[in-house]
């Protein structure tokens, strides 16, 4: 019987036993160098049968047959072995010695590798809920008396679509799903797989439901970017019930799901993530973060001093204000921003999550500083009404090659940001001068930027509009995204006009009167942005 050498634990063993030999992690017997049979969990009656058994097996190399002479060497080797005792042969001892040397750290390394694929994982996928206990969000649909929460726990999955912003958990109930349910269950993604990928999955799950009588679940993420006609595919399925559909989309499904394959599918609609929530599961991730990996995750951790805790919670609840309810993004953020502490033990701070923002958000100054000093005159002196300085400044950038549009772009902003509500015929000055410039070119446009520059100076000055505009924005750069109120929504379908959408909306030319009506979201009802005159 032919033998190879094992690669991993360096022992002969018989060639058609050598794939099970390294499946089971070298476990199995092997052929010593003297010709016995030896294993790390053979029992002692077989090794017994093995050390005294008459007649050896012989040995040899890898795809060559045993030549007569070799073969005779060893029979005669083998007989002056025999002659020992088992128990006191120094080769037995060595073999079995090598054996457990080579073999024991294998499991070893395949951990090893486990660990390192665990330890590359994005923080976003490490804290991944796995129940619906760990989920964060979504009380109306996952709280305790939430209906979706009721069809998993009850296994009776109906075909649906989760319609919801990045970040708010679609995947992640598609795959607490995955691991509740007894139906098969199989993930794919339009990004990765095209509609044949998806009709082979559907045909697979008829075979296999008319086969073992098992249901199957097909999750599909991004399904929106399916065209209509590539989900008529999908259609026949769906409607005889051969499998269960689950679809994720961050797109309107009335625009982006065909309506034939949407009226068979249940619609849950995912709420953008509230600051605290975000919160929550920022803090989580900290916490496993820190957790050393060499100990359970329930193991005590060495508690931050008040003064570490409240600096980590001012950081934590910044981030949470930025990321606009996606949990996703406020995770990779953090990882960034964790990436650059020199140690777990090391306090987060908001200085540090405004650096992995800033690297996830370049800026680069192209043409140098001077560029940017001189238009930064050139604005100011018109805002201060100084039309010499003005002038100055303007030739000042097109006698070095300034590209003449970049100039008449920051007129127009001029135009409105300065000049505003005072002078209405600013701005479309300053557009007409664009246009020219675009028209004509230098040198003969350097006039026409004069005008504008010298008529945006001496004309009459509004910031009104600049102000409340920078109002609003710190008011979105400070607080959550308030979703639209729901009697101001358009409502262009029966689904959309089921869930609520423009329900309760006075239309306001039906009125003589003046309408007594909210526009801004309830959080915002009282605040004002623009000052009066």
């Amino acid at each position: 019987m032919q033998q190879v050498e094992c690669p991993i634990c360096g022992e002969n063993v018989n060639a058609n036993n050598i794939n099970s030999h390294l499946d089971s992690n070298c476990s199995t017997p092997v052929i010593q160098s003297e010709g016995t049979v030896a294993s790390l969990f053979t029992n002692p009656k077989a090794q017994k049968t093995s050390e005294t058994d008459s007649q050896p097996k012989r040995i040899a190399p890898l795809f060559k047959s045993p030549t007569k002479s070799s073969t005779t060497e060893q029979q005669s080797s083998q007989k002056q072995q025999q002659k020992q005792s088992p128990s006191s042969s120094p080769t037995t001892t060595a073999v079995m010695t090598r054996q457990i040397t080579d073999t024991a750290p294998t499991p070893s390394r395949k951990r090893q590798k486990l660990d390192a694929a665990s330890a590359s994982m994005p923080l976003a996928a490490k804290v991944r809920p796995i129940s619906l206990d760990e989920f964060v969000g979504q009380d109306e649909l996952v709280g305790k008396e939430g209906i979706l929460r009721t069809l998993i726990e009850s296994d009776r999955i109906p075909s649906m679509i989760f319609w919801g912003g990045p970040g708010c958990g679609k995947t992640t109930l598609a795959r607490i799903i995955s691991k509740t349910t007894k139906s098969r269950f199989v993930e794919l993604s339009a990004t990765s797989h095209g509609a044949a990928d998806v009709k082979k999955a559907f045909d697979e799950a008829k075979g296999h439901l008319s086969l073992t009588g098992q249901r199957t679940i097909v999750f599909i993420d991004e399904i929106h970017r399916f065209t209509k006609v590539q989900q008529d595919l999908f259609l026949p399925y769906v409607e005889q019930g051969q499998i269960r559909l689950i679809g994720a989309t961050t797109e309107n499904p009335s625009f982006k799901v065909n309506a034939a394959l949407l009226s068979r599918c249940r619609v849950f609609v995912l709420k953008q993530l509230t600051s605290d929530e975000i919160t929550s599961i920022l803090t989580n991730a900290l916490r496993r973060w820190r957790l050393p990996d060499d100990i359970e995750e329930n193991s005590d951790m060495e508690e931050l001093d008040d003064k570490d805790q409240a600096s980590e919670k001012e950081a934590i609840s910044f981030l949470a204000n930025f990321s606009d309810g996606d949990a996703r993004n406020a995770l990779n953020t953090m990882e960034i921003a964790l990436s650059s502490l020199p140690s777990k033990k090391t306090v987060l701070k908001v200085e540090t999550i405004k650096g992995a923002f800033q690297k996830s958000h370049l800026l680069y100054d192209r043409n140098g500083e001077e560029h940017y000093n001189i238009i930064s005159a050139l604005h100011k002196s018109i805002r201060g009404s100084d039309a010499d300085a003005g002038l100055y400044w303007l030739g000042r950038m097109l006698e070095a090659g300034e590209d003449p549009l970049y100039i008449a772009r920051r007129l127009v902003r001029c135009a409105s940001e300065d000049i505003g509500l005072a002078d209405n015929s600013a701005l479309p000055l300053a557009v007409a001068g664009y246009q020219a410039c675009e028209r004509i070119g230098l040198p003969e446009c350097n006039v026409i930027l004069a005008q504008v520059v010298v008529y945006l100076a001496e004309t009459k000055k509004s910031v009104r509009v600049y102000k409340a505009y920078k109002k609003v924005k710190e008011v979105i750069a400070s607080e959550p995204n308030h979703p639209v109120p729901l009697h101001i929504r358009n409502a262009p379908t029966k689904l959309m006009k089921d869930i609520g959408y423009g329900h309760g909306y006075k239309y306001n030319p039906d009125y003589d009167e003046p309408v007594e009506q909210t526009y801004l979201p309830d959080a915002l009802a009282d605040r004002k942005f623009l000052e009066q005159d």
